[in-house]
């Protein structure tokens, strides 16, 4: 093995971390504002432009999200979380003669609630339901607005129970207990490239805890059997069509509209970042089969991602290319004799993808590789 294999430390493998563990109350949030900084602008991507489908001027901008119009009675609400993490998330409405549907909880009331104010800007219609599209704390922390309003909560059957188990343990935990491991894994680095990205992940799993911390858990009740997706919901001259697929978290559940060729794809889709596949039942095989049928849908299709700007089918292709890329390297990493840990802080970032955001290498690279070692059952 040559020795710039040798120079990092083994990656801290958050998902063995016990939850009432991971985190602690804290209020730093220095790693959440770093990674802001490299998420994208909510504005088109560039293939956009020109789409008639799609406002060019959003029909509100609060700073911190924005929603345009991009489609007969379809929505999406764009995060910039340069400017406040009250959504986190993209997410959006749909809006038909006889009712609307809501997507996404964000990561607050507040950012529930805005979206709700944008929907009221343009239609007096009931809302039918707010549909998460996974379970992950900057989808559904802010599900309380939707409860404390009595609109029917949908998600993946299995989303209740995940939120529970992922975050319900997570509130009251002592800080000194919890944060020990990931202290433990900065302390233990042996470089510092190893140590930079251990602090990293440190800053933002607190930062989720504080988040989980001020936020009051409403569960979906309005479980979505996968098995018997596809399902469609009528919201009067304007179909939409709920489908499951499997990649980023085990609980996604996507929205689309197949008339115009819309998709509200929750983080099924990361538009010019990197994939975050830091969830213990992330799978990359899996995604990757999910994005090849995003791929074979309609060359028209206008994704609104998870996190990121509005795409088309070049926004699937990227995303592609970036977990190509990150195959490719760790084959070779693979080959050389490089366990796991040490793979998962070696990936470089070649150029042409140097404008491509990383949230936390910890979520994002990191869980990639070593759930790809995995995969070829090698550690």
């Amino acid at each position: 093995m040559s020795e710039v294999f040798r120079e990092d430390c083994k990656v801290a493998n958050l998902n063995s971390l016990s939850r009432r563990r991971f985190l602690a109350r804290t209020s730093y949030f220095g790693a959440l504002y770093a990674a802001a900084k490299m998420f994208p602008m909510p504005a088109l991507a560039a293939e956009l432009a020109g789409d008639a489908r799609v406002s060019q001027t959003p029909i509100v901008d609060k700073g911190f999200a924005s929603v345009r119009k991009v489609g007969e009675g379809l929505y999406a609400t764009i995060s910039d979380t340069t400017k406040g993490f009250q959504t986190l998330c993209n997410g959006g409405f749909l809006v038909g003669k006889e009712g609307a549907l809501m997507i996404e909880g964000f990561g607050s009331t507040v950012g529930a609630s805005f979206q709700m104010d944008a929907l009221r800007l343009v239609s007096q219609v009931p809302v039918k339901g707010a549909l998460d599209t996974h379970y992950h704390f900057d989808h559904s922390m802010g599900n309380g607005f939707y409860a404390g309003n009595g609109i029917p909560l949908w998600a993946h059957a299995n989303t209740a129970k995940r939120i529970v188990e992922s975050y319900g343990a997570l509130q009251g935990v002592e800080k000194a207990a919890a944060l020990a491991p990931l202290e433990k894994a900065i302390k233990d680095s042996k470089s510092d490239l190893a140590r930079k990205h251990r602090e990293e992940n440190l800053g933002m799993v607190t930062n989720v805890f504080n988040i989980v911390n001020n936020s009051v858990l409403a569960l979906p009740n309005h479980p979505i059997d996968p098995a018997k997706l596809p399902m469609k919901m009528e919201l009067g001259g304007l179909t939409a069509v709920i489908e499951s697929y499997p990649g980023h978290s085990g609980t996604d559940i996507l929205v689309r509209v197949p008339d115009q060729n819309v998709v509200y794809s929750g983080d099924l889709l990361f538009s010019g970042l990197y994939p975050v596949c830091f969830d213990p039942q992330a799978t990359v095989s899996g995604w990757r089969q999910t994005l090849k049928t995003f791929a074979s849908w309609d060359k028209d299709t206008l994704f609104v991602p998870g996190h990121g700007t509005v795409c088309g089918q070049d926004g699937v292709a990227l995303f592609r290319s970036l977990f190509d890329d990150i195959e490719e390297q760790a084959q070779k990493m693979h080959k050389a004799g490089v366990p796991a840990a040490e793979a998962a802080d070696l990936y470089v970032v070649p150029e042409k993808f140097k404008n491509v955001a990383i949230f936390v290498w910890d979520f994002s690279i990191a869980p990639t590789i070593t759930k790809l070692y995995a995969e070829w059952g090698a550690n």
